[in-house]
């Protein structure tokens, strides 16, 4: 706005009243509202600036708005969303901790069905049925004619009672035993800096799920959640109106 006017612009998003905003704002009689400033030009084109562009937004005002209200539309919705998930993800893991051994077990099962592996949930479930087989909790096939073949241990620990590198060396050692060549170690805690060099000191043979990323693959495949609601966010088709033009 004008210098002249009610207020001053300082620096993008920030504003700065001059003596004349000064004085409207400290006479008690006034009522400061929209009515009244419709009076003064300053406002009158800022209510136009919005319009400008043939009727398109104004990228400046835009951008002093996102400055003032933190944020376009758009981003406060992802931010949201964002935030609704990591609920949900603290939520979903806290429960899974609180779990019975069966429950954990059917869970894994669940997870790695909807993730297309182990062909079918029968199939799966015979085949992660065999806790405490030297230091493998299962297996499960890899694709759904059982081509391949991955090893699984899961630990279902508290947020405080990490993965070491020990647990890792001892699945590998397994893994060993059996000629295998892949395996997955889920865990509902997380995995030390250490064990994470040794998963990597061995090559990739492992890959390692703690227990965010585990909340996360739940959420991702609706293990333990489902759709609340759906919002579909619509924007102006500009090709539209551009084949109109043109016939």
């Amino acid at each position: 706005m004008k210098q002249a006017g009610l207020v001053r612009n300082i620096k993008r998003g920030w504003y700065e009243l001059t003596e004349r905003g000064r004085s409207i704002l400290n006479d008690e009689s006034i009522l400061l509202d929209a009515k009244y400033l419709e009076r003064f030009e300053e406002f009158q084109e800022f209510q136009t600036r919005g319009k400008s562009n043939n009727g398109q937004p104004d990228t400046e005002l835009d951008g002093d708005l996102a400055a003032d209200t933190g944020g376009t539309p758009d981003e406060k919705i992802q931010s949201a969303h964002q935030k609704l998930d990591e609920a949900l993800a603290a939520s979903l893991l806290a429960a899974v901790r609180q779990a019975s051994p069966a429950f954990f077990e059917q869970l894994i099962v669940d997870l790695f069905i909807a993730m297309g592996y182990g062909g079918t949930s029968a199939d799966a479930e015979r085949a992660l049925g065999q806790s405490g087989d030297d230091g493998v909790d299962g297996v499960i096939d890899q694709d759904a004619l059982g081509v391949d073949q991955i090893y699984l241990q899961a630990k279902r620990y508290q947020a405080g009672n990490g993965i070491g590198s020990s647990h890792i060396r001892d699945f590998f050692g397994a893994l060993s035993l059996k000629r295998a060549t892949k395996g997955i170690f889920v865990t509902t805690s997380h995995f030390s800096d250490a064990a994470k060099q040794t998963a990597r000191d061995i090559g990739q043979r492992i890959v390692l799920i703690d227990g965010p990323q585990l909340a996360r693959l739940m959420i991702k495949h609706n293990i333990g959640c489902r759709e609340k609601s759906v919002i579909r966010i619509k924007q102006m088709d500009d090709a539209y109106f551009e084949e109109q033009e043109i016939s």
